[in-house]
């Protein structure tokens, strides 16, 4: 299997099982007919569910080789309709562009609107997890949980999320127009300017109370590969200087790589599980601390409908554990992993691959994860978050400056 690696809104690498099925000879299928039999293969071995959502997959594999498959564009069609017989937003085909963009996402710099989206397989309806700090999109105010109705006059009901995220990107300086709708208001049409996406992971400040003691006020923004050296130099730096406590703040954080959301809850637990993962086979991994917390201060962690995927397992692995007190709202809810395998030519597939658990065995999916205290998000600018004006933020250094507010928690 080529180019095997895991990414996320929270990804694992897996070990990919499952069962050896008899395939035609190569040479009698087609260049298209091939692709899509991979793609069959991949999924055949890897998907969550055993029963492909009630379907009988050597028969839809059967039914979907029928087709002659001339070129690369009709096979990607095939596979398409095959993937959506699962009825998993998350379980799709990239196209190769698609595929190196999602790559990078991960690791660099983005050109586009700032958004992090997905797809509520309820309603098909394509939903923002956050807006992106500094973007064009938070900037017009686009919000967590809001609906993308149409991109360019297209209606996103007719897009895969991957084809949404393709008309949103594209060169600095360029114009889309997205229409949307926000809560019970009325669809609004945006006109947003693309730009160049900066993916910084870290801000950290100390910062003094009113009763003199020092906080460390540390937000990310993304679990990407630099986040936990990112964090780890921040928690050092504030140590050194005689923080007594910490404010983690994962508002609008929509995930990244899921090593990186367990790296990072290892800067702050010695020991416990971080996250279990549960496969087809019902069968559980973990992963668990290894006695390298940085810190022991008290802990706070900011949390809002923006905290997604890998934010979501470090919120709950720090609660579950007893390390951190959570202040805020309920987060999104995407307790599923998915893992990219890449296809012969160039092409991927993102496969649900598992479910995730908190260490308290938290199914979190489509539920989130409820804070400690819950403290309504009241419409911010960037400016004013980590301010006098942020109400949640007030309340985290209320919380560590007096533990007796939780008694009053909701």
């Amino acid at each position: 299997m080529n180019g095997f690696f895991s990414i996320g809104l929270s990804f694992i690498l897996v070990l990919v099982l499952g069962l050896c099925v008899s395939m035609p000879a190569a040479h009698a299928l087609s260049e298209g007919q091939r692709l899509l039999n991979e793609a069959w293969r991949i999924v055949d071995r890897a998907y969550v569910d055993d029963t492909f959502n009630q379907h009988n997959w050597w028969q839809v594999r059967q039914q979907a080789l029928k087709q002659p498959l001339g070129d690369r564009e009709a096979a990607y069609a095939a596979i398409q309709t095959m993937l959506a017989s699962l009825d998993d937003p998350f379980t799709r085909l990239l196209r190769p562009d698609q595929y190196r963009s999602l790559q990078t996402s991960t690791s660099g710099e983005l050109t586009g609107v700032g958004l992090q989206i997905a797809l509520d397989a309820a309603t098909g309806e394509l939903e923002v997890i956050a807006p992106i700090e500094g973007s064009p999109a938070e900037q017009a105010g686009i919000q967590p949980r809001d609906r993308i109705l149409e991109i360019d006059g297209i209606p996103t009901t007719q897009l895969t999320l991957d084809e949404a995220a393709q008309r949103m990107r594209g060169i600095v300086g360029s114009a889309v127009k997205l229409t949307i709708k926000h809560v019970e208001n009325p669809p609004t049409e945006l006109s947003l300017v693309r730009g160049r996406i900066i993916l910084n992971p870290v801000v950290a400040e100390l910062r003094s109370t009113m009763q003199g003691s020092p906080i460390g006020y540390i937000r990310l923004n993304q679990f990407n590969a630099n986040a936990t050296a990112e964090l780890a130099h921040a928690l050092a730096r504030f140590e050194k200087q005689g923080a007594d406590a910490y404010i983690l703040d994962l508002r609008n954080n929509p995930g990244g790589l899921l090593q990186a959301g367990i790296e990072v809850a290892r800067l702050w637990l010695d020991t416990g599980t971080i996250v279990y993962t549960v496969n087809r086979q019902g069968i559980e991994g973990s992963f668990a601390a290894m006695g390298s917390a940085l810190t022991h201060d008290p802990l706070v962690v900011l949390v809002n409908q923006g905290t997604a995927s890998a934010s979501e397992i470090l919120a709950g692995a720090l609660q579950d554990n007893g390390r951190a007190q959570l202040v805020g709202e309920t987060t999104f809810g995407k307790g599923l992993i998915q893992s990219l395998f890449e296809l012969p030519d160039g092409a991927g597939l993102a496969v649900t691959v598992a479910k995730y658990e908190t260490p308290l065995h938290h199914d979190i999916h489509r539920l989130g994860i409820r804070p400690d205290l819950r403290v309504p998000l009241e419409s911010l600018t960037r400016e004013q978050i980590g301010t006098d004006a942020d109400s949640q933020y007030q309340a985290a250094v209320e919380l560590l400056t007096n533990p007796a507010v939780l008694a009053g928690a909701a």
